[in-house]
């Protein structure tokens, strides 16, 4: 599911930059232990490439006792991609998996027709307090794909090839980015990238993906002289070369790839090209007809009232 709830993301201000199309500033909301920030969809970008959902959570810490505590919950017709800087999260789900995800890990869970999954931070991580810090992003699925059979992936830090040069860091986490591919296998053309540049240094952005933007996690960027502090998503226009500039050392991700197929439908943890196929899933979550999580099976979310 969303991790966390939140608001719509807005607009930002203008910028000199012809290659921005929109700079996105999230919307935060204080969670008490930690905030996170949705950045997409927003109201004028509801999609870059696939990715049709953006959240970043913390940095944080949980006191002790405490922790992250998402209860299972369903899904339709999208992938999540789970990625963290800090800390550790269980993912259980209604295919039999358990999976613990940390830091420069990728849990890549599809849904399909449908999968019940949830987050949880496990009891000996507790006993002291937990770090959390990452991000929470969906990915659409191809109309002729979203019925397809779930499945869940889980990739660890050694698998994604990582170009370092004079200062620049950039894993491949997702897709291909400056002749380096990722081992992830997607249905849809997808770029995920996570970038580290020292002060002063520059990266061009690819521009043969056709839908590009980053995420600012760290430090403040430069383009075409404008300056942008962390927390925006910056959506650049198809096909404009771009330069980023480490104004300090920088934390950002790079994100895109192929335009959807058409609009999705967007309603709680449902994504679908058909309305109708969302119904259905309402109907289904509330009747009890989706599959249970082995290990997980007492709690779970009950489909919203609106």
């Amino acid at each position: 599911m969303r991790f966390f709830p939140g608001k719509d993301p807005a607009s930002g201000d203008a910028y000199q930059c012809d290659a921005i199309s929109q700079v996105i500033v999230p919307r935060t909301v204080d969670l008490g232990d930690f905030a996170v920030r949705r950045a997409l969809p927003s109201a004028r970008t509801r999609m870059v490439g696939p990715f049709i959902f953006f959240d970043h959570f913390g940095p944080a810490e949980f006191h002790a006792g405490n922790g992250l505590d998402v209860r299972p919950h369903p899904h339709i017709g999208l992938a999540t991609v789970t990625y963290l800087f800090d800390g550790e999260i269980m993912h259980r789900d209604s295919l039999g998996t358990a999976m613990a995800i940390r830091p420069g890990e990728v849990n890549w869970m599809t849904a399909g027709r449908g999968i019940v999954h949830s987050e949880r931070t496990r009891p000996e991580r507790r006993v002291d307090g937990e770090p959390i810090h990452g991000l929470q992003m969906w990915v659409a699925l191809p109309a002729a794909r979203e019925e397809m059979e779930a499945g869940f992936a889980h990739h660890a830090t050694a698998e994604f090839p990582v170009i370092k040069e004079n200062g620049k860091n950039v894993r491949v986490v997702v897709g291909s980015l400056y002749g380096a591919s990722s081992p992830v296998p997607t249905v849809h053309e997808t770029i995920f990238g996570d970038v580290h540049l020292k002060a002063g240094t520059s990266l061009p952005l690819d521009a043969s993906h056709e839908e590009r933007a980053i995420y600012i996690i760290e430090g403040v960027v430069d383009i075409a002289g404008d300056k942008f502090e962390p927390g925006r998503l910056l959506v650049f226009k198809p096909g404009d070369a771009v330069t980023i500039t480490a104004v300090n050392n920088t934390h950002f991700v790079i994100v895109g790839g192929a335009p959807m197929d058409g609009p999705r439908h967007i309603w709680w943890n449902f994504v679908s090209s058909r309305k109708e196929r969302i119904e259905q899933a309402k109907a289904d979550w509330k009747a009890g007809h989706f599959d249970k999580v082995p290990g997980d099976e007492i709690e779970f979310i009950p489909l919203p009232d609106k």
